[in-house]
């Protein structure tokens, strides 16, 4: 899409997303089809107020292409990070002493494994090699030694895809060597699939609860924007960070998107405040934004 086209389309709500912070952005270049490229998607949310974005990639480390987008968008917080799936070697320490070198230091997000984690290789029942974050109840000493990077380097630190169980021995371990912001990614949806008394107790560990506007998109939606909302109740908006999780060819673009996941959970009684907390002060927090 045309960013003049995006811009055109976004008038009627130009600063409607005011102070926003979208910490899970898909854009192209990609391996797999995306809805935007980078560049156009930065000028877009600039254009539509939002505060800041996170470009993340599966396969791919997005530190660099976030110092270069960040020039067509002066004004928005631009960051990447590094996703530890099989094509950046896994869990590997290495990839992330190098990631932060990166000139502009816009590396600022760890993601434990996603689709190659073995929990999601699990879930998808394929049968090819995965990536592991766990053995027999305890975190490999790969997983230790990342924790200790996400510490040492004051990043935010996510769960991937890992399951629940690994999702709160992986907040325990952080917190025990004082990694300051920790999210579990999109832990309502599969394959994490979080109860609510598990995010309630990766809340009381210290840990923010992701929940994705595309979790609740497709023609068969995983779950329902009623259903998120009772989930964010319970949780309590404290503990929660909204995002968007788009850039899929056939889902809204991310700033319509979030127009319309704030709507539907307006609708669903979250309060403006709440909402406000979610999506613009925890997840900027959690970034390290002041």
């Amino acid at each position: 899409m045309k960013i003049a086209v995006a811009l055109l389309a976004a008038l009627p709500v130009l600063g409607q997303l005011s102070g926003v912070v979208d910490i899970h952005a898909h854009s192209g270049p990609d391996s797999v089809a995306r809805s935007i490229d980078a560049d156009e998607l930065v000028k877009l949310a600039q254009a539509r107020g939002m505060r800041g974005i996170v470009l993340k990639n599966h396969y791919e480390p997005t530190a660099s292409l976030a110092w270069i987008v960040k020039k067509q968008a002066p004004n928005l917080e631009v960051f990447g990070g590094i996703d530890l799936n099989r094509s950046v070697g896994g869990v590997n320490p290495a990839a992330i002493e190098r990631m932060v070198m990166v000139e502009g230091g816009l590396g600022r997000v760890v993601w434990l494994p996603t689709f190659d984690s073995e929990n999601q290789v699990r879930y998808s029942k394929e049968n090819r090699p995965f990536v592991s974050v766990s053995r027999n109840g305890e975190l490999l000493p790969e997983t230790k030694a990342v924790i200790a990077l996400a510490a040492k380097h004051h990043l935010m630190l996510e769960t991937g895809h890992s399951s629940a169980q690994e999702g709160l021995m992986i907040i325990r371990e952080a917190k025990r060597q004082g990694v300051e912001n920790v999210v579990v990614t999109h832990g309502l949806i599969a394959p994490v699939q979080m109860t609510i008394a598990q995010m309630k107790e990766a809340a009381d560990l210290g840990a923010y609860i992701e929940f994705v506007y595309n979790g609740t998109l497709g023609k068969k939606p995983e779950f329902t924007m009623k259903q998120y909302a009772e989930a964010m109740r319970q949780v309590g908006p404290k503990h929660c960070i909204l995002s968007s999780d788009l850039g899929q060819a056939n889902n809204p673009l991310h700033p319509d998107g979030w127009v319309a996941y704030m709507a539907g959970l307006l609708k669903e009684g979250i309060s403006q405040a709440d909402i406000d907390l979610m999506s613009k002060t925890n997840p900027a927090h959690a970034l390290g934004l002041k």
